[in-house]
């Protein structure tokens, strides 16, 4: 018996990384999972590897005729909505000096916008007891530089989650943030140009780390399972932290 039998999940972002690890998670705890992102090659892959609990639908979380279109989806699914994990996000890392509005847009209309009416929209089909999941960054906390629009578009998305728990909590929804560490995932590889320079990003990262690794996608999913889930009952409006210690220690 898992631990999410006959629940109907949505996971943003789902055809890789963090997303497909959290996907496949819940998936193999009962629950049905739609997958929403922008490349529908690998969402087809991704529906592939998890077979029927998933359903894919192509679409881009900072377009609202996007998002209309996936909840109708899950709508005629007949079962309402118990787990949402908003992951889906971009990254792009550059200094102050360098920061252009088209950089400051992307990042905040997709990690900001995109979050906020992902949510909102979802609000008529999730049921009473749901369990939002929002996906945070170590970044908030480490002013490390470079990653300043990236991380403010995360301390945005930690401070809704305090919000709408308080908002949302005469329908006994929780809302919680999972805030994971450096995570080897193939977008982390992504911000660098070429495959040693990505390599050795790896390795300076995971040297940060005191476990003295990367995070792998599927410890990630477990916490989003544990917040999905009853076992976490009385959680809500926290940030739970998966990231070696590298903000604790």
């Amino acid at each position: 018996m898992g631990l999410l039998d006959g629940k109907t999940a949505l996971v943003t972002g789902g055809g890789t990384g963090i997303g497909l690890a959290s996907a496949e998670r819940l998936a193999a705890e009962g629950a049905h999972v739609f997958i929403t992102g922008r490349r529908k090659t690998e969402l087809d892959a991704a529906v592939e590897t998890i077979g029927s609990a998933a359903t894919a639908v192509t679409g881009d979380i900072s377009d609202p005729a996007d998002l209309d279109r996936l909840y109708d989806t899950i709508r005629s699914h007949g079962r309402g909505l118990d787990v949402l994990f908003a992951n889906a996000a971009t990254a792009a890392f550059v200094p102050l000096e360098q920061v252009t509005e088209e950089h400051f847009d992307t990042l905040f209309g997709i990690n900001v916008r995109g979050t906020l009416f992902t949510v909102q929209k979802a609000l008529p089909l999730l049921n009473d007891g749901a369990s939002i999941v929002l996906n945070g960054s170590t970044t908030v906390d480490s002013g490390q530089e470079a990653f300043g629009v990236y991380a403010a578009t995360k301390a945005a998305v930690r401070s809704f989650a305090r919000t709408w728990a308080n908002e949302l909590k005469g329908r006994g929804i929780r809302v919680n943030t999972v805030t994971p560490g450096p995570t080897d995932t193939p977008g982390l590889s992504g911000l660098a140009p070429s495959p040693e320079q990505a390599a050795g990003v790896r390795q300076q990262l995971a040297a940060q780390v005191p476990l003295g690794r990367l995070g792998r996608p599927d410890e990630i999913a477990a916490a989003v399972a544990f917040l999905a889930s009853e076992q976490s009952s009385f959680i809500t409006g926290a940030s739970l932290y998966v990231d070696g210690g590298l903000n604790q220690i």
